[in-house]
């Protein structure tokens, strides 16, 4: 009996080891599956079993679940408003596509006008007296001292009283008539002609007046300086409508037809675009460049836009009358690939692949990978990207 308990003993003295060394490895397997796994949010293709930097882009590797194989991911509502994402019902509907056309903002020349001294003298009173006014019409200009003018209106005066006086005669009417005439071609109106015959006298300072109303833009002429006949005073130019200057090349000139509205874009004012017809395209190309030089017009109200500012025109390419399409924010694209997020049930993310097809600048085209009526994410794409990244360590599609 004593001999076999003494031999019992040893068989467990002998398989204790054994025992031993298969729950630590029971063990080690356990630890070796729960052992956590580290990736780069930038370059998930970095996978590394402890903490560190990013090869790469020495970012901080953060951990992630490597063994999960769920397509999805599920958010609670306030993460969902946090993350400010929002969806959109994919549709069919015309689309557009579009080429970008640098182009700038330039004074229109049937708009700029030139001001000149209607008769030699010697400007008196100069009411302008530096450029950037904006004046109106009808605005008194400048007053001139014209001994001509003098002369023209003591001839008027003279031929007027004759007329007075010998109503019957046809010769007195012509002269006065004629006396009258070369007072209005130096600028003298009709309500300045009676003022001249109600005062009996001639007045050799005159006042003249803005033809026009604009922005000064150049002033050639100082107080007390004396002046020709036709020379050139002061420079206006209206900017109520200016001229839009856009680059194209020849290939693309086949595209546009004359008188065919397009759409541009002003720098700060991108959610206001304007309408131009295609007024004209310059038949040569400009000098140093290898492209011509479309040319249409836009309103400009208060003058907002100033000549010289940058602007975009779109010249449509292409167009489909019934093409499914989502906003350009929802489609995010990985290097020769593109893929957008189903929401489906709510809350419930999911990756999918697509092709894409014509797009402008806020809508593109599916055309594969997505169907009519599915809800697409438009705003947080991104960040459900990087989530993706962040807790599967891969790319989502």
């Amino acid at each position: 009996m004593e001999r076999r308990h003494f031999l019992r003993s040893i068989a467990v003295a002998a398989a204790a080891p054994a025992v031993l060394l298969a729950a630590c490895g029971e063990t080690a397997e356990k630890t070796a599956g729960a052992q956590q796994t580290f990736t780069c949010p930038m370059h998930p293709q970095v996978i590394q079993n402890s903490p560190g930097a990013c090869p790469i882009c020495a970012m901080d590797l953060v951990p992630f679940d490597k063994n999960s194989t769920s397509a999805s991911l599920q958010l609670m509502d306030n993460q969902v408003q946090l993350a400010n994402i929002t969806t959109a019902t994919a549709g069919a509907g015309m689309l557009t596509q579009t080429r970008s056309l640098n182009a700038r903002l330039m004074p229109d020349p049937q708009r700029t006008g030139i001001i000149s001294a209607r008769i030699a003298g010697r400007i008196d009173k100069l009411h302008i007296r530096e450029t950037g006014v904006r004046i109106q019409k009808g605005q008194a200009l400048y007053a001139i001292y014209s001994e001509n003018l003098a002369t023209l209106q003591s001839e008027y005066l003279l031929a007027a009283a004759q007329t007075r006086r010998f109503p019957e005669d046809a010769r007195f009417r012509q002269i006065a008539e004629g006396a009258k005439t070369k007072l209005e071609r130096y600028g003298q109106n009709t309500t300045d002609i009676a003022q001249l015959e109600k005062e009996g006298m001639p007045r050799p300072l005159v006042t003249y007046h803005a033809e026009q109303g604009g922005l000064v833009t150049e002033l050639s002429v100082t107080e007390g300086q004396y002046v020709s006949e036709g020379g050139t005073l002061l420079q206006v130019e209206d900017y109520s409508r200016l001229w839009v200057e856009a680059d194209i090349y020849p290939s693309e000139a086949a595209l546009l037809k004359e008188g065919q509205t397009l759409q541009v874009t002003v720098p700060g004012w991108e959610n206001e675009p304007l309408r131009m017809q295609a007024e004209f395209v310059y038949p040569a190309i400009q000098t140093g460049k290898q492209t011509l030089q479309l040319r249409g017009s836009i309103a400009n109200p208060d003058a907002r836009w100033q000549p010289g500012m940058a602007a975009t025109v779109l010249l449509p390419v292409a167009s489909r009358s019934e093409s499914l399409q989502v906003p350009i924010d929802a489609v995010i694209r990985d290097g020769a690939s593109a893929h957008i997020w189903i929401e489906k049930p709510k809350n419930t993310f999911t990756p999918r692949k697509v092709r894409t097809g014509l797009e402008n600048n806020r809508s593109v085209e599916i055309t594969e990978g997505l169907a009519e009526g599915e809800k697409v994410v438009v705003t947080g794409a991104y960040l459900l990207y990087s989530e993706f990244v962040l807790k599967r360590g891969k790319q989502p599609v």
